[in-house]
């Protein structure tokens, strides 16, 4: 009886290490000859380069990053109120329209689009060429406390 089945590729055996010459990773059991990497117990931190700078210490570090006390706003454009076609725009309504992420962030309202509803927006902040737009044709923007 002659069996076809044959293991998957994925399967491979173990390396014996430090086995002899007849295990094919005798002598230096993979480790190469001498040097820190081949006594026990080596370890090094990421990034190590034995005692070269390493790389992130070579590069230049430019600019200033203070992401620790960044305001986010979210956006929300003219267009975007256009789309939704109701009359009274607020976070809750863009929120549950799923335009906007949270409730609790600021929303900020930019002139990209046109409009032609007469529309009541209420958003934390409004750039002054959005407020014009809303305002002629025939809205109303005001700020939330």
């Amino acid at each position: 009886m002659q069996y076809t089945l044959k293991k998957p590729e994925y399967i491979k055996r173990k390396k014996r290490i430090g086995c002899g010459p007849g295990s094919g990773h005798g002598k230096t059991s993979c480790k190469g000859h001498k040097g820190q990497k081949a006594r026990s117990g080596a370890h090094f931190k990421p990034g190590f380069e034995g005692g070269q700078m390493p790389l992130q210490r070579r590069v230049p570090k430019r600019g200033f990053n203070n992401a620790q006390f960044k305001e986010e706003v979210q956006i929300i454009n003219i267009k975007d109120i256009e789309r939704l076609g109701t009359r009274e725009i607020n976070p809750e309504v863009l929120y549950n329209k799923g335009m906007i992420k949270s409730q609790l962030l600021p929303v900020k309202l930019l002139a990209n689009g046109d409009i032609a509803l007469a529309v009541k927006v209420t958003v934390d902040a409004v750039s002054s060429s959005a407020k014009e737009k809303i305002e002629k044709a025939g809205g109303s923007v005001s700020l939330r406390s």
